[in-house]
């Protein structure tokens, strides 16, 4: 940020009226403290492999809201690079962020996101709307475009529970690509490497009538699946006791399952998986 004066007053900056973005504010007086601020001098680039990348996150609305979970395998080429990363992230307190993609870019770009967010409410004394919120990580990521042509992408999955909603509350999925393009998905999705195998999971065994239990129990299924034909996705590690995190949001706001649940969750899924090592079959 601006930092102090040799006085060790906050700068100037602080106290001149402007956006409510904290995005545009950082651009205008530290552009080089931006996730998008390019890592290399000019001519240089690096392999995309040899930056950890993270996979595979999907989301799936359920009775009581949405529901947004994600496996904990970070790969640098064929190498695992870490076995515990967290991709699912609460933004605020009916949002959520997952991302795949390069690690180090998203986790600074989903940090940059929460401050946007929290800026925003302050300056403006009123939260965005979902809507507003999906569209402003959109630009964000469009920052990002010169990275991403690079190697470098960062492809995050958000989530929402939508309190201004026509009828009553519901949650809301929303993708996007390299370049900032906005998706508004419905019923579940899934982005990463192992993107195409859990979104087949989930195909048959998606009811917009799930309780969270067996919403959960989807997700890790297509996890399950996605781990089981992607070699850089992350199935649940039961001697480590490593397992995918599964967060909801419904009225009452954002919840991360706990670990004894996820857990129980997962340790079940194995089971069912001795019994039918291709998965639960779609209901009738």
């Amino acid at each position: 940020m601006p930092g102090n004066d040799s006085a060790g007053l906050p700068s100037e900056a602080f106290f001149i009226p402007g956006t409510s973005s904290f995005t545009e504010f950082l651009s205008a007086h530290r552009p080089g403290l931006l996730p998008t601020a390019p890592p290399f001098p000019p001519g240089v680039r690096v392999p995309a492999d040899r930056f950890p990348h993270g996979t595979t996150v999907l989301a799936l609305t359920y009775r009581d809201g949405v529901l947004i979970a994600g496996d904990r395998r970070a790969t640098m080429g064929n190498l695992i690079a870490q076995r515990d990363l967290e991709k699912v992230h609460p933004a605020d307190d009916h949002t959520a962020v997952a991302f795949a993609g390069t690690v180090g870019l998203a986790l600074d770009m989903v940090r940059l996101y929460q401050v946007e967010l929290t800026h925003f409410e302050k300056i403006e004394g009123v939260p965005m709307t979902l809507g507003a919120k999906a569209t402003r990580l959109g630009a964000m990521i469009r920052q990002n475009l010169a990275q991403a042509m690079q190697g470098l992408v960062v492809v995050p999955l958000l989530v929402g529970y939508d309190l201004t909603a026509p009828g009553g509350g519901r949650g809301r999925i929303f993708s996007f690509d390299a370049a900032g393009g906005l998706y508004e998905k419905r019923h579940f999705h899934a982005e990463g490497s192992g993107s195409p195998y859990a979104r087949g999971a989930l195909k048959k065994l998606y009811r917009p009538d799930l309780s969270r239990r067996e919403a959960a129990l989807a997700a890790l299924q297509a996890l399950y699946d996605a781990a089981d034909d992607d070699s850089a996705t992350g199935g649940p590690d039961l001697n480590r006791r490593i397992f995918p995190v599964v967060s909801v949001i419904t009225e009452d706001g954002f919840e991360r399952l706990p670990q004894t649940e996820t857990e129980d969750l997962s340790r079940e899924t194995v089971r069912q998986r001795a019994g039918r090592p291709d998965g639960p079959h779609a209901s009738p």
